[in-house]
């Protein structure tokens, strides 16, 4: 039985197209599309005339922990506040609590068009199995998501190789909806055997690469005193760059560094909001080329808020970015991680897109798509989500979970961990 979505706006972002039309999905695919399309015996026909369909939304980079750290107690303020609370947290949370928390920002994310997810996470004495906590996490609310544990030497060599174990096993057993990637992060203290260890580990499996660069404004300073390099450099220098390789931040960047990294065909993943909110320093997202996309990191996993806030930190830097393309390069980039065609509303993509109950009290339409998506969109609008052909959240509730006892599992979490983080 297929199911034929009759009468919406069907928007596509890069190139910009909208129009009336219909779609047909049949398993976890698009299969027609047309001006109008007949039903069929025993197709599901559901009417969206007077609604907006909208391709779901990838944020490139993501910290699923970060949602216990709403309201958690912080020493100091900016950026080194944030770092400090997110490598405590790492240390004392559990499994329980890794999958609450995940859980719960997962489905903030459903409900504000989100349907995939690149995250990455450290949890301290509870790193095997950990992200197959996630996955768990994950797989009510119903995501696609790319998953790696974070990669480092903050607690020595024995935890980076039990990270690199956890990233190994997990690569391998990924499936369906799920992939594995190795993630890695403070690469400017990350020793040369380290940072060969995690080379060949991505060269023998053929995963991706999903790390934090530039953040610190004292990162550059510390690598070259230990390697006489940048972390950028070190990067570039043993060829782990490329369309298998999504760099976060990159807010510190040498214009020529940003020159090797997109010449090499790299993913930049720009996070406004936590960049922001950190006080860490403004990328120039204007920038970063041709595989521009948009990360959440520690905020909400949130991407129509995340791009409205890019966009109006870009034009305040006098370097406005291309919002279309920032949202069609999230689609380009899982499009790579999974090997299957995931974005556009056309036929042989799969069928993860939202229904918005939005009426623009502007002309809609290819010219003003953008202006509509920074100055309109929101995810208090969305009302259906489809990931993978079936449908995840309905009339603004999921299909699955009781959003309330999700709530309350996470606040319980958030209360344990902030406990000990205090310890």
């Amino acid at each position: 039985m297929s199911t034929l979505l009759r009468g919406a706006t069907v928007v596509d972002l890069e190139p910009a197209c909208v129009e009336v039309a219909d779609l047909r999905i049949d398993g976890d695919r698009i299969v027609e599309r047309a001006t109008v399309l007949e039903p069929r015996p025993g197709d599901e026909v559901i009417e969206l005339r007077g609604k907006l369909l909208f391709p779901g939304l990838v944020s490139a980079h993501h910290h699923f922990t970060s949602t216990l750290l709403r309201g958690a107690p912080r020493v100091g303020t900016g950026f080194a506040a944030e770092q400090h609370a997110r490598h405590r947290l790492a240390e004392v949370i559990d499994g329980d609590q890794l999958q609450a928390a995940t859980t719960a920002g997962a489905l903030e994310g459903l409900q504000a068009g989100t349907t995939t997810v690149f995250n990455v996470h450290a949890s301290g004495a509870h790193v095997a199995g950990s992200l197959s906590r996630v996955a768990h996490g994950l797989n009510g609310v119903g995501l696609r998501a790319v998953l790696g544990y974070l990669v480092s030497e903050r607690g020595g060599a024995q935890a980076r190789q039990a990270a690199l174990e956890e990233n190994l096993d997990y690569v391998a057993r990924a499936k369906g909806r799920f992939r594995g990637a190795f993630a890695a992060e403070s690469l400017a203290s990350l020793s040369e055997e380290g940072l060969g260890s995690l080379d060949d580990a991505l060269r023998r499996t053929g995963a991706m690469l999903l790390a934090t660069l530039a953040e610190d404004p004292a990162e550059e300073r510390e690598s070259r005193d230990r390697f006489n390099a940048t972390a950028a450099e070190r990067l570039v220098a043993r060829g782990m760059t490329g369309s298998r390789v999504v760099l976060a931040q990159g807010v510190h960047l040498s214009w020529p560094e940003l020159s090797e990294l997109i010449s090499a065909g790299t993913w930049l993943a720009h996070a406004a909001r936590s960049n922001m909110s950190s006080a860490t320093g403004r990328a120039a997202a204007g920038k970063f080329g041709v595989r521009a996309c948009l990360g959440t990191d520690v905020m909400s996993l949130d991407v129509f808020a995340e791009v409205q806030a890019a966009a109006l930190r870009a034009n305040d830097s006098g370097q406005p970015i291309d919002a279309l393309r920032f949202l069609a390069n999230g689609h380009r980039l899982a499009t790579e991680a999974f090997g299957l065609p995931v974005g556009p509303l056309q036929p042989g993509a799969v069928a993860d897109l939202m229904v918005l109950d939005y009426h623009p009290p502007t002309p809609l339409d290819a010219q003003t798509l953008a202006a509509h998506v920074l100055h309109g969109l929101s995810g208090r609008l969305v009302e259906s989500v489809m990931v993978d052909g079936l449908w995840r959240l309905w009339k603004r509730k999921s299909l699955a979970l009781d959003a309330v006892e999700v709530a309350r599992a996470s606040a319980e979490a958030a209360k344990a961990a902030w406990a000990l983080m205090k310890g």
